[in-house]
């Protein structure tokens, strides 16, 4: 059924879980493309729920069999990846009714193969580097279409809906949605083991990503970082065009990665390095490595190049990146969704980098058991660049609530490697042991991809 669904032949669009960030762009898609949208979800709060309201989407704030059997006529039921079978009955209604049904990522898979599809996919960094490359093309009169995780300040959207064929979407490898996508041109950010509960080692991990490359066309392109050992290793499997991005610690290292990639059979390959004189309004490292990524999707569409360099230095970021929520005390409150090792030490240096004279106290809320157990280690050595260390209960995920480690535990390893760590079990508790002990000296780091940007607005608002 899934091959026979045509996009121009939809009409009437209804969406389980029509709050989810990334559903909520197909709201917009829908609504531009002059199709009709309804659908369900919580009666929880999300950002979502101006822009359903802005739109005028009728919904439901609850899963009943009721909200889908009344429709009129259904063209098509989409549904967040967070729902299936056992846990949603209106999933389960349309599937035993024989609905077309397509997962959200299934269907950005139906519409990458009516665009020319740019994805940006790797361990850390999408939704950023996403972010970046869909204001670079706007500004370049590129007029793309965009799909991204997160709400980009600039946009007031996660979504943008443009003119043109282009379609840029932010690519997640869980659950391998990767294989659903049609590329013509990849960022690969960077391979760096994660996701644990469903890749079983990292070459497991490494394949979806390998097997994703390989899907681009001839005529098509991969820009790929060259910083990184686990990203270059997949991009030998290119067949296409290949741009290799980076900081570059001399030639030597150009050489290395000039060396490998022929050998494996590369044939079309370039460096882009660095821009020397980049100058950003977002800080850390890792921000100019993600601009540079999206000045090389400019480069390879042919768009103007001094106008895509405008565009970075104005890039102000997305929700939960690095984002300043306000203040308490004088105390400076920053929320940042880092939840792997490898983004969290990126964001500590980033935020020294950024304030070096002030005290930085960092609230760590681990994401999963099973991420959290499989780099226990990894965890242990990222805070290096914090003053202080507080690390609240590990959040579970609607697949796992507990399970083979503590924060407890953490705690203790995290302290072989710095002095001043503590164990905090909620947000409240936090709440109330640094409300009054903050001031101008501190900045308070929120980092985790569960719900303790909570914590961040309440310092802030006290509500």
């Amino acid at each position: 059924m899934k091959d026979r669904i045509v996009l121009d032949e939809i009409q009437n669009v209804y969406m389980i879980g029509i709050k989810g960030s990334g559903m909520i762009a197909f709201v917009e898609i829908f609504k531009a493309l002059g199709k009709n949208v309804s659908g369900s979800d919580v009666s929880e709060k999300f950002f979502t729920d101006t822009t359903l309201e802005k739109l005028g989407i009728e919904y439901a704030e609850n899963f009943s069999t009721e909200n889908i059997s009344k429709q009129k006529r259904i063209d098509l039921v989409i549904y967040s990846t967070a729902y299936n079978e056992v846990n949603n009955v209106e999933l389960k209604y349309a599937k035993e009714n024989n609905l077309p049904v397509l997962s959200y990522s299934e269907m950005i898979g139906l519409f990458s193969k009516e665009k020319k599809t740019v994805a940006v996919c790797g361990t850390h960094g999408k939704t950023t580097t996403s972010a970046m490359t869909t204001l670079v093309l706007k500004k370049c009169g590129a007029d793309p279409t965009a799909i991204i995780g997160s709400r980009v300040k600039q946009l007031d959207s996660n979504v943008a809906v443009g003119e043109s064929e282009i379609l840029i979407i932010e690519a997640d490898e869980y659950q391998n949605k990767l294989a659903n996508y049609f590329p013509f041109g990849v960022v690969l950010l960077n391979v760096d083991y994660d996701h644990p509960d469903f890749f079983p080692s990292i070459k497991e991990y490494q394949n979806v990503f390998v097997e994703f490359v390989e899907k681009i066309p001839k005529e098509g392109f991969l820009i790929v970082c060259g910083d990184d050992a686990g990203a270059i290793e997949v991009a030998k499997k290119a067949n296409c065009n290949v741009v290799v991005y980076g900081f570059f610690k001399g030639s030597k290292q150009v050489k290395k990665i000039e060396k490998e990639l022929r050998i494996a059979g590369v044939e079309n390959l370039e460096f882009f390095p660095v821009p020397v004189n980049l100058n950003m309004k977002v800080p850390g490292k890792h921000n100019k490595s993600n601009a540079t990524a999206a000045l090389a999707v400019c480069k390879q569409l042919e768009l103007d190049f001094d106008k895509a360099v405008n565009a970075i230095e104005g890039y102000i970021g997305v929700t939960r990146r690095f984002e300043e929520i306000g203040e308490r005390n004088g105390a400076i409150i920053i929320d940042d969704y880092a939840h792997h090792p490898a983004e969290i030490k990126a964001t500590l240096s980033a935020a020294k980098e950024k304030f070096q004279n002030k005290n930085i106290i960092c609230i760590f809320h681990p994401h999963t058991f099973t991420r959290t157990k499989a780099l226990f280690s990894e965890f242990a050595e990222s805070f290096v660049d914090a003053d202080e260390v507080i690390v609240l209960d590990i959040y579970g995920s609607a697949r796992e609530i507990q399970g083979g480690v503590s924060s407890e535990e953490l705690v203790t390893e995290i302290k072989k490697f710095h002095k001043k760590v503590s164990y905090v079990a909620t947000i409240e508790e936090v709440f109330f042991e640094l409300k009054d002990r903050i001031c101008e000296k501190d900045i308070v780091l929120t980092i985790g991809a569960g719900d303790v940007d909570r914590l961040a607005k309440k310092l802030v608002t006290n509500s």
